[in-house]
């Protein structure tokens, strides 16, 4: 799963509009138009028409990068939790870092913006069939460096926002 499936799933699951999406990127300290932000959401066609299951095939008009994901998520968590009080609190992201574990970075980010509990994540993830115990969620919130840190995989990430969709959209 690619970062554009991501805010494609993250868009419908929240019902996140055209406007928002571009406001998240703007509060997270990118410019993007209406256009750019439209390439991001449009697939590419394969040139047989043949349809791919497989997520990694997908490709978009404009591809995102983690940093990119990773500045909407923290645009996002001010959309819905508005400016920090102390700005110091604020997400700390090197520029020189490199971001690795882009799935574990939206499970906390989405955790954060939507003021959800582990039981409410965990009611998330029940929602989709899948059922980590509240120790597992807990590696996978930690700070990677933490010994406890477990690295998140695709599964959990999709199903989080299947089971995202069917928590919000009913």
């Amino acid at each position: 799963m690619n970062n554009n499936d991501i805010l494609l799933r993250l868009r419908y699951a929240l019902d996140i509009k055209d406007t928002e999406i571009i406001k998240a990127f703007q509060l997270g300290g990118i410019d993007i138009s209406r256009e750019e932000e439209k390439a991001m959401l449009t697939k590419i066609n394969n040139q047989e028409g043949e349809v791919s299951d497989s997520f990694e095939k997908n490709l978009y008009v404009k591809m995102i990068n983690n940093k990119a994901l990773d500045t909407f998520l923290n645009g996002f968590i001010i959309v819905k939790r508005g400016e920090p009080k102390n700005k110091a609190t604020q997400s700390i992201q090197t520029e020189n870092t490199e971001i690795r574990h882009i799935n574990n970075i939206l499970l906390k980010k989405i955790k954060i913006a939507l003021a959800l509990t582990s039981e409410d994540m965990l009611d998330i993830l029940a929602a989709a069939g899948v059922y980590p115990s509240k120790g597992e969620l807990g590696a996978i919130l930690r700070k990677e460096g933490h010994r406890n840190f477990k690295p998140c995989g695709d599964k959990y990430a999709r199903n989080f926002l299947k089971g995202l969709a069917l928590c919000y959209r009913e």
